[in-house]
């Protein structure tokens, strides 16, 4: 994800849509880590397989060096869900990547590389 000096580099989003609400934490800690807490209420969006939507979020981890939780907290359409999932992932990651004016040219990590 190129140079992590001085981004926030923790961040979370919530996201209601409607019925649904999601919640996405994330750490960009440069060690992979996925855990999805979504159980959709219908296999398909149309013709969209809802098991794409976590496969996605498992690609991405485990070429971005992401630690991300994502928890679909309720919800009743599955359209909802997976909308609130990537809105509020779209978010918690423009947040984490956003940079931090009280660390400029700061690695944000003890052990001082992600």
């Amino acid at each position: 994800m190129g140079d992590k000096k001085g981004i926030r580099r923790y961040a979370h989003a919530y996201v209601p849509l409607d019925e649904a609400l999601s919640r996405v934490v994330l750490d960009i800690s440069g060690r992979p880590g996925l855990e999805f807490n979504v159980e959709f209420t219908r296999a398909r969006i149309g013709e969209f397989d809802v098991d794409l939507v976590r496969e996605f979020f498992q690609g991405f981890v485990n070429h971005a060096g992401v630690t991300l939780h994502i928890d679909n907290l309720r919800g009743k359409n599955a359209h909802h869900q997976a909308e609130t999932i990537f809105k509020a992932f779209g978010r918690a990651l423009r947040a984490a990547v956003e940079l931090d004016p009280r660390m400029v040219g700061i690695m944000p990590s003890t052990k001082g590389s992600l």
